[in-house]
């Protein structure tokens, strides 16, 4: 069955209980609260302060239950809010009597060492999490650790992953791969990039130019964003080969000793740009490219280009990138969409990429439970179609779209 037509009305009251016990899940082992009218439900008046809702039976110390590790303290805390909440949405469309115990483990008060040795004693079976990539890290260094676990970010890739350990994240670097291979497809050899200073955009370069130069591309030119300035100008003219025009005019003016009528012109071999960016810069980026004349040159990103925004994305028009069906629509992100409407009607709390990827966490722990099936794991969710290598990485399929008067539109596959 196609997983939109298994979402049912979503359990409204049983979600809003939960965000108003929110100050409760800053306890190490918070444990949702039942939907209001069950027999574990807490009394209406119950509050975070003499305590809240006590642990449902069903989910005593001892007893099997999900684990979820999320640094919901913390600087991390943002991130991890969110895809708890996805998580949890998710949660709640399982029916009651089909809906198995969890409990959340907040490793922003305790190691994820701890966090991982008490869920293990209370009865864990899976474990979802931890977010943050370094302590990703510390729970594949456990050996003890025998409960199968879905960690929430990718390990280095030099580190070898424990048996049971999977790994699923929103990888920009997967996207700049994605990026790479769709320049290739559309028939494009040469180009530049332009990306931000800093971690982030040599990350994502690296992997930009590795799977470019291994199908035959070429990367004639990189330039970096200064993502603290608006004026783009120098890296643009730099990687377009403008500020080499203008040098050459000046030399000549030089040699010739009058004046020449002059416009500056751009290299004439760039076939593409990659300009991957968080979409606050992008939207500045992509003008300026215009005015120096690279307006008619095709150009891609990643995802992180784009955030829905009614007035502020025309300036991307013709920016071409890869993104998850969260964010641009289909059966079930429509379906998900009107079950969070119901469960928050005055709007609840940002449901971005983040979001999904909660959501689709509990997709994947549900399948990944099926012993013996995981490496034909294959799950219609929010962040694209996800699959399983040998290495037991989620691998996303992503939708290819270009921008048009602002909103992103289907993009036809490459021919």
């Amino acid at each position: 069955m196609h997983p939109a037509r298994s979402i049912t009305r979503l359990a409204a009251a049983g979600v809003a209980a939960l965000l108003g016990a929110c100050s409760l899940s800053q306890r190490p082992d918070f444990v949702p609260p039942p939907e209001p009218g069950s027999a574990t439900a807490p009394a209406a008046n119950a509050s975070p302060a003499s305590g809240g809702p006590t642990t449902p039976a069903a989910v005593a110390a001892g007893s099997a239950h999900i684990a979820l590790l999320l640094p919901i303290t913390g600087r991390a805390n943002s991130a991890a809010v969110s895809v708890r909440d996805g998580f949890l949405t998710a949660y709640y469309q399982v029916p009651p009597a089909q809906r198995p115990a969890l409990r959340i483990y907040d490793t922003g008060v305790q190691s994820v060492a701890d966090a991982l040795a008490e869920a293990t004693h209370q009865g864990a079976v899976f474990i979802v999490g931890p977010l943050i990539r370094e302590e990703v890290v510390a729970a594949a260094q456990r050996a003890d650790r025998h409960v199968p676990l879905l960690a929430l970010n990718y390990l280095p890739a030099e580190q070898a992953s424990p048996a049971d350990f999977f790994q699923y994240a929103l990888s920009p670097e997967n996207e700049a791969r994605l990026a790479a291979q769709r320049v290739l497809q559309d028939h494009h050899r040469r180009g530049v990039a332009l990306v931000p200073a800093g971690d982030w955009g040599n990350r994502v370069l690296a992997a930009f130019r590795q799977e470019l130069l291994a199908g035959g591309g070429e990367l004639v030119g990189t330039g970096v964003i200064d993502s603290a300035r608006t004026d783009f100008s120098a890296p643009i003219t730099e990687v377009l080969g403008i500020s080499a025009s203008k040098a050459r005019y000046r030399r000549l003016e030089s040699v010739l000793g009058s004046k020449l009528q002059f416009e500056p012109r751009r290299r004439g071999d760039i076939e593409f740009i990659f300009s991957p960016a968080q979409a606050n810069i992008e939207r500045q980026l992509r003008p300026q490219l215009r005015f120096h004349y690279a307006g008619d040159i095709p150009a891609y990103a990643t995802s992180d280009a784009f955030e829905p925004d009614l007035r502020a994305n025309d300036d991307l028009d013709g920016l071409m990138f890869p993104d998850m069906p969260w964010m641009l629509g289909g059966d079930l992100p429509d379906a998900v969409r009107a079950a969070a409407r119901e469960a928050w009607p005055s709007g609840g709390p940002y449901r971005g990429r983040l979001y999904a990827f909660g959501y689709d966490a509990w997709l994947l722990a549900q399948a990944l439970q099926h012993r013996g099936v995981a490496n034909n794991v294959s799950v219609e969710g929010l962040t694209g179609r996800l699959t399983l290598d040998d290495e037991r990485r989620v691998h996303r399929e992503l939708s290819w779209v270009q921008i048009h008067g602002g909103e992103p539109r289907p993009l036809a596959a490459a021919q």
